[in-house]
Parts: C-alpha cells; sequence; structure tokens
C-alpha cells in the first residue's frame, strides 16, 4: 500500500489505480482516509505532469481526461496540495495542455476550490 502512490506517478498506469480505488473504499471510514487521498491527490498531478511530458502530441487523451477527472474529484475532498505538485501540473499543463478543454475545465475547477480564503494556498 505505501508503495503504490510512487506507481501511480508513472504514465498510464490504470491498473494500479483500480487498486487505489479499491483501497480508499476500504478504508472509507478510517482516519487514514484523508492522508490516503493525499497521497493520491500527489500521485495524481505527478502522473499528469509525466503524461504531459512524454506525450506532448496529446495522443493519450483517454487517459488524461480519466485522471483529470480523478484529479478533480480528490481536490473536491482534500482541498490542498502540496505547492511543488501544483506548480509543476500548472507550468506543464499549460505548457502542454493549453488548448485542451478538459484540462482548462479542471484547472478552473481547482484555481476556485484551491484559493478560496481558507485554503493553504491562498495565504
Amino acid at each position: 500500500m505505501d508503495q503504490l502512490p510512487a506507481a501511480l506517478e508513472r504514465a498510464g498506469n490504470e491498473q494500479s489505480w483500480a487498486v487505489a480505488d479499491a483501497i480508499s473504499r476500504v478504508l472509507k471510514n478510517s482516519e487514514e482516509l484523508h492522508s490516503w487521498r493525499r497521497r493520491l491527490l500527489s500521485a495524481c498531478m505527478k502522473g499528469l505532469v509525466a503524461t504531459y511530458n512524454s506525450s506532448k502530441d496529446e495522443s493519450k487523451q483517454e487517459v488524461e481526461r480519466s485522471m483529470l477527472l480523478r484529479l478533480e474529484e480528490l481536490l473536491c475532498v482534500v482541498e490542498e496540495v502540496d505547492p511543488d505538485d501544483w506548480c509543476s501540473l500548472v507550468k506543464t499543463g499549460l505548457k502542454y495542455r493549453y488548448r485542451d478543454e478538459t484540462f482548462l475545465k479542471v484547472l478552473n475547477i481547482a484555481i476556485q476550490l484551491l484559493y478560496k480564503e481558507e485554503s493553504s494556498l491562498s495565504q
């Protein structure tokens, strides 16, 4: 379980995400759930950055789309990110996906969530 987030950071690792979802369901009423989701959020952002860097031509749109939707879902429940992960995602995403509608939609939602007054990034 401890090594799974590192595996999730690699681009195109859908089977590992299925395992991560199963672990999340098991931890549903556990105190560890928030910590687990934070690690998943970080892994998701790093995975998107790896995907953008390795596939600059948008050839893996379905994989990216599912990861972006997962990112949105995780952001809604965690509402905090590592500033370095966030900076890397925004920089790389805007460099390679500035015309991608799904990326821009999720980026907009993320900005609204992360930069509201009580957020850690807005201070």
